[in-house]
C-alpha cells in the first residue's frame, strides 16, 4: 500500500490514480494522519492486505462478481469420495 501526502497527490494526481487504477490502493495522509483512502472504483470491501499483495504479484485475480453466462450449465468436478466437502466442514469447523 502506497502514502502520500496531500501535497504530493495534487502535484501527482495522475500517476496515483495509474496506480489505483491498476488495483493499488493509496492512503493520503496530512501532518502525518491519515485521512483518506484511494481504491479501486467497483471494489466493494477491501481486501485484506494479504490478497492484495497476492493480486500485485499475479497470483490471484479479484473477480469481477460476474459470472459467464452458462456457468450454471457447466459440468461440475467429480468428487466421487466426497473429499472436498469433508475438507470444507473441517475448515469450518476449525474455524478458519
Amino acid at each position: 500500500m502506497r502514502t502520500a501526502t496531500v501535497s504530493k497527490l495534487k502535484a501527482s494526481l495522475s500517476e496515483y490514480l495509474r496506480r489505483v487504477k491498476a488495483g493499488e490502493e493509496v492512503l493520503v495522509t496530512e501532518r502525518g494522519r491519515t485521512i483518506a483512502r484511494l481504491v479501486p472504483a467497483g471494489r466493494g470491501v477491501a481486501l485484506p492486505e494479504r490478497l492484495r499483495e497476492m493480486e500485485r504479484q499475479g497470483l490471484l485475480r479479484v473477480g469481477s462478481g460476474k459470472l459467464p453466462r452458462r456457468f450454471w450449465d457447466l459440468p461440475r468436478p467429480r468428487d466421487p469420495r466426497g473429499l472436498v466437502v469433508k475438507a470444507v466442514l473441517s475448515e469450518r469447523e476449525e474455524g478458519r
